[in-house]
């Protein structure tokens, strides 16, 4: 993964971004680094607080749970009570809150804006720019170290990459 990080460098580099947001989890601040940004720390992208899911995989969980359970279903209550996918969502509301105006910039030509943070609540929080119900990134594929971009077509909120792996990042830093 870090060497997905650092492949980012190249692409990143040719914006200027008027803002960069990290989550403050240590793994997120180093993709940061190793690509080469200087982020302020935001809360509100930390990963999603699986609760009793916390490190265990799909499988048992369906095991325990039922046969077609989903993270988006609930998480289980373990050690912390977890967060719904609306408190996640209400999080990547307030993150969304901040950076719209920079990156709509309000009647005028926007300016770029950079989040890092982790592929569940990133997913949310695309769900949430869309406008749609948070439980559509349960549809959306984000894989660590890939880079994706929303913005405006016609002032609405779009997806204008996604999920671009490392080695497909040459013809964005060209």
């Amino acid at each position: 993964m870090r060497k997905d990080a650092a492949a980012l460098r190249p692409a990143l580099e040719r914006f200027d971004f008027a803002l960069v947001l990290s989550s403050p989890l240590v793994r997120a601040r180093r993709t940061a680094e190793l690509a080469g940004l200087d982020p302020q720390i935001e809360p509100d992208l930390s990963e999603w607080d699986y609760g009793g899911a916390e490190g265990r995989t799909t499988e048992d969980l369906r095991t325990e749970l039922g046969g077609d359970w989903d993270v988006f279903d609930g998480v289980p209550v373990g050690q912390t009570p977890g967060e719904t996918v609306e408190e996640v969502a209400a999080r990547a509301s307030r993150v969304i809150a901040r950076v719209r105006p920079i990156v709509h910039g309000e009647g005028e030509l926007g300016a770029d804006v950079c989040l890092v943070g982790h592929g569940h609540a990133l997913r949310i929080l695309t769900a949430v720019w869309l406008g749609h119900s948070p439980h559509l990134a349960a549809q959306l594929m984000l894989d660590a170290g890939s880079l994706s971009m929303l913005g405006f077509y016609r002032e609405q909120p779009c997806v204008t990459v996604w999920n671009v792996p490392h080695d497909g990042l040459r013809e964005l830093a060209g």
